[in-house]
């Protein structure tokens, strides 16, 4: 017998509903707003949004069990396309360092940055990661998100990159969807310091063939930089991953302006992130392409840094922007994507508008799942969230706040009133287990 809800009472609906693309230009002002809206859930998948007249006659509406949402803000759940979930330890030193003067180059050359994290991971116990995966998931529901992205790439051996896959099939929709990316060309590991090509040839030859028969990622990524690696290596690499089936991902224009945004372009990688270095050239090619802009303003807060993505250059150009926590614990300790939509606001200048479509639907597109999440559209999953806010724009506004009050996960409540809702461990007492 098929399960019914229906949320009344939304003062603010925030639908996102569209065309089936990314949002671009004009249309990533468009939020969709319905005042007074409702949404009608069925067996968790979105029935109906829409006004309240019209969704509340439906025969669903009936006998529905009902939530009311008080005149309150209702919208999807948040879309955080690029994180690195699975870390052993904070990076405090780092910090520290960073706050003496030190730069990221400094830190790692002192042996902090990634070397550090690499060192700990490899060291954890598999059930202490998952640990603190679960811990972290937890923050994420509460501020609102829904479905998460998540790399390896702090392990850089065979053992530490699987250990770590592994841990993120293990959590996975427990109680959030978490899609896996493989990136073990995050740095050149100390095992390979002198030959950075050797570990490229290494990764393509064993770790993506295996990862791929074992399917523990949709994604292949690779971090282009000074320090990190080069153009042609990248090349190599996510050539090497599309031929194997992955979807591709790229850290680019970073710290420096590498050119990696024109190879993601060239090879149909779904997103190239970062791009605080990006110039003109890139906004137009990305705007040619379907390659999602993701950019990570949290990494530049955090770093003290005072060039963020140039955003306005971007959305202007007409490439596809999204929004990203950049979660890690050395960069952008932060699983909060309404503290990075007021960073968009704040310090990109995207209108409160621009920075929400960014931060779901398009996050949706850049994990190839617009199809299912990113908006409130019938047949699509019901992530929801309830805010304790009667307009979308205090989101922004209110930085440093978390407003959400109700976090719905495939139409099943996982966060409200302060507390995260186990619900794995709900349904085995329930079953007696």
């Amino acid at each position: 017998m098929s399960q019914a809800l229906i949320i009344r009472h939304a003062g603010q609906l925030l639908t996102l509903r569209g065309p089936a693309e990314p949002r671009r230009g004009r249309n990533l002002q468009d939020v969709g707003l319905i005042s007074n809206g409702s949404v009608l859930i069925r067996d968790g998948a979105i029935e109906a949004a829409g006004a309240a007249d019209e969704i509340e006659r439906l025969p669903l509406a009936r006998n529905a069990e009902e939530m009311d949402a008080r005149g309150r803000v209702v919208m999807p759940g948040f879309v955080d396309s690029h994180t690195h979930l699975v870390y052993a330890a904070p990076r405090l030193l780092d910090y520290e360092m960073r706050l003496r003067g030190a730069d990221y180059h400094q830190i790692a050359e002192a042996g902090g940055g990634i070397e550090s994290s690499m060192r700990a991971l490899r060291a954890a116990a598999p059930e202490d990661l998952e640990a603190r995966a679960r811990r972290l998931i937890e923050t994420f529901a509460r501020h609102g998100t829904t479905t998460v992205e998540a790399k390896s790439g702090y392990g850089l051996d065979e053992h530490a990159e699987l250990k770590t896959l592994v841990v993120l099939g293990v959590v996975d929709g427990q109680p959030l969807d978490i899609v896996p990316t493989y990136l073990g060309a995050h740095v050149v590991p100390p095992e390979y310091a002198g030959g950075p090509d050797a570990y490229v040839d290494w990764i393509c030859a064993e770790m993506l063939p295996r990862i791929r028969r074992q399917r523990l990622a949709s994604f292949a990524d690779i971090y282009c930089d000074r320090g990190a690696f080069t153009l042609e290596q990248s090349r190599r690499y996510l050539l090497a991953a599309k031929q194997l089936g992955f979807g591709l991902k790229l850290h680019a224009e970073q710290f420096t302006h590498s050119g990696a945004t024109e190879i993601a372009v060239e090879l149909g990688a779904v997103s190239a992130d970062h791009l605080e270095q990006a110039d003109a050239n890139d906004a137009a090619l990305l705007a040619r392409s379907q390659t999602i802009a993701t950019l990570l303003p949290g990494s530049v807060f955090h770093l003290g840094l005072d060039r963020y993505p140039p955003a306005r250059m971007l959305i202007e150009a007409g490439a596809a922007v999204a929004l990203a926590t950049d979660c890690n614990p050395g960069t952008s300790p932060s699983c909060s994507m309404p503290m990075i939509v007021s960073l968009a606001c704040a310090q990109m200048r995207m209108s409160p508008a621009e920075a929400l479509c960014a931060a779901t639907v398009n996050g949706a597109h850049a994990l190839g799942r617009a199809g299912r999440v990113g908006t409130l559209e019938p047949g699509k999953v019901a992530d929801i969230l309830i805010l304790d806010a009667e307009d979308y724009r205090e989101i922004p506004y209110h930085f440093g706040m978390n407003l959400v009050a109700t976090t719905m996960k495939h139409g099943v409540v996982v966060y409200q009133q302060g507390r995260v809702v186990d619900t794995v461990a709900e349904e085995n007492a329930g079953d007696g287990r």
